[in-house]
């Protein structure tokens, strides 16, 4: 019922013969024949939603297979897609300008981002080195979905091996070979960093060793701790040392999380850096109250606003300086382009106005904010 691509190598491209015209560098594309392009059709055939004769179970089980399939097809699909990139990249930088404008002009006429082009070839290189280790085996990658494939090429070399023995495992008899989902890629990835970490006590890795703390709920904890100064982490070691339970983990993960933003934030914040303020004793009172959490919020916040104060002055000034340029360009004859010019000219003034909401609601307010420098007539760039 279901029809895919396969063959002795599933991620093997066929490679199409491209006849370019005389005098020209690249092929014309528009020239060539689909038989010549030698391209595998994908055929899924669906059950019929509206056929009350069939069962709700097999109506699921064809869905789910069909789903699979197009998985498959599209994981191999992108790592040819990624090896066809990575060629025409190092093509381009053996014969190019050095600055990579071949590529990027090729990816252009493809409506290729330059992000996702360099995501395909990661994955590309992510599969060949999958399979030049010999981790996986070539028909081995049939066994992934897109995003576990994704998942374990991200991984470290000894959850890769854990996913490679995992796939050796038959479920039973009716099924000789599994199938990985991302859920069980990043359960190995959970349970070996429990397992491994030197963040996390011994008391906590033999819990999970014999799951009495699932996996699940370190690997955020060791994520944030890595983020964090050593002092700071040996009292959160401390800490669930002490109490090594679920309720523990979650909270030490929680204060792992607003310390790192605090610690962050607060190097950030410049009125924080023109007194003789502690910011560690400051933080260690927030910890004895138990108001870190706000402290952390609060600090984030003046981070973010004086990073909007800057924003809001450079583009205030760039406002001025563009209607000043359309002001002498324009005159009695561009009453419009004036009218608009006057329009504008509150927010060029030094008070700025902005009404909130609908002026007719009680719920509407006047924002007014007032810029001063010592330096207004600074030359801005155009």
């Amino acid at each position: 019922m279901v029809h895919a691509f396969h063959s002795s190598n599933p991620i093997h491209l066929v490679n199409p013969t491209f006849t370019a015209k005389p005098g020209t560098a690249k092929p014309d594309r528009s020239a060539l024949a689909e038989d010549e392009l030698n391209l595998v059709t994908l055929s899924v055939q669906l059950p019929d939603p509206e056929d009350d004769q069939l069962p709700e179970l097999e109506f699921w089980q064809q869905i789910d297979v069909a789903w699979q399939v197009c998985d498959r097809f599209d994981l191999q699909t992108e790592i040819c897609r990624g090896r066809i990139l990575r060629a025409v990249r190092d093509r381009e930088k053996r014969g190019g300008d050095g600055r990579g404008t071949g590529f990027l002009n090729w990816l252009k006429d493809r409506e290729i981002s330059k992000t996702q082009a360099y995501s395909l070839i990661e994955l590309a290189n992510s599969a060949d080195t999958l399979l030049e280790e010999a981790v996986l085996q070539p028909e081995e990658v049939n066994c992934f979905s897109k995003r576990a494939f994704i998942e374990t090429a991200r991984a470290e070399p000894e959850v890769q091996q854990m996913v490679s023995d995992l796939l050796k495992e038959p479920i039973d008899a009716a099924s000789p070979k599994r199938r990985i989902t991302q859920r069980e890629v990043r359960q190995l990835q959970d349970e070996w960093t429990a397992m491994s970490s030197d963040l996390l006590p011994l008391a906590i890795r033999e819990k999970a060793a014999n799951s009495t703390i699932p996996a699940r709920y370190l690997t955020p904890l060791v994520r944030e701790m890595e983020k964090l100064p050593e002092p700071h982490q040996a009292v959160l070691q401390s800490e669930v040392a002490a109490n090594p339970n679920v309720d523990t983990v979650k909270q030490v993960t929680a204060e792992a999380r607003y310390l790192a933003k605090y610690l962050a934030a607060a190097t950030q914040v410049q009125a924080l850096n023109q007194s003789s303020l502690d910011l560690e004793t400051a933080l260690e009172e927030a910890l004895r109250i138990g108001c870190l959490s706000s402290t952390a919020d609060l600090v984030n916040q003046a981070a973010q606003l004086e990073q909007t104060i800057a924003k809001l002055y450079t583009t205030w000034k760039r406002l001025n300086h563009l209607a000043e340029r359309v002001y002498l360009d324009s005159g009695a004859s561009t009453p419009q382009l004036r009218l608009l010019l006057a329009q504008l000219q509150p927010l060029c003034n030094e008070q700025l106005e902005l009404n909130l909401g609908d002026p007719n609601s009680n719920f509407s307010r006047m924002i007014r904010l007032h810029i001063s420098t010592d330096h207004l007539d600074d030359p801005i760039d155009a």
